[in-house]
């Protein structure tokens, strides 16, 4: 089942409206998908795609990552996320992590890793897996 859900989020990434990365997310719990998300922009805001992007410290601060979009989708559809767990095609960043962590997911599945080691030793403080799932880089 890992694969599927992998797959999926790699399928959620070609909605992603940031051609700088694309992202895909999908939360899961006893094998049920609860939410999705991609990385974009602010619901009736252009998307980098069409009007370039919005650069701070060399990051896109346009978009709204996939996580954070498969959170706030499960939140807006009164869907409970406590428990369960997430496959992201890359690994959180700091903010996306503490954000999951704060939301009661147990697993975080993930393809490439994406800048932030702060995430590894938290992970394991907190009792929350990080995995690792090879995934080929061309594909995302």
């Amino acid at each position: 089942m890992t694969r599927i859900f992998m797959n999926i989020a790699k399928e959620s990434a070609t909605r992603s409206t940031c051609d700088r990365k694309h992202v895909g997310a999908v939360i899961v719990r006893d094998k049920t998908i609860l939410s999705t998300g991609y990385n974009g922009s602010i619901r009736g805001m252009p998307h980098c795609d069409e009007v370039g992007h919005l650069m701070e410290n060399e990051h896109c601060v346009a978009t709204i990552h996939a996580e954070a979009n498969a959170v706030l989708q499960a939140a807006k559809n009164g869907v409970m996320i406590n428990g369960a767990e997430v496959y992201i095609t890359a690994s959180p960043c700091w903010n996306c992590f503490k954000m999951l962590a704060n939301t009661g997911i147990k697993k975080v599945y993930y393809g490439e890793f994406y800048r932030d080691e702060r995430i590894f030793d938290v992970a394991k403080r907190l009792g929350i897996e990080l995995i690792h799932i090879q995934v080929n880089q061309k594909e995302l």
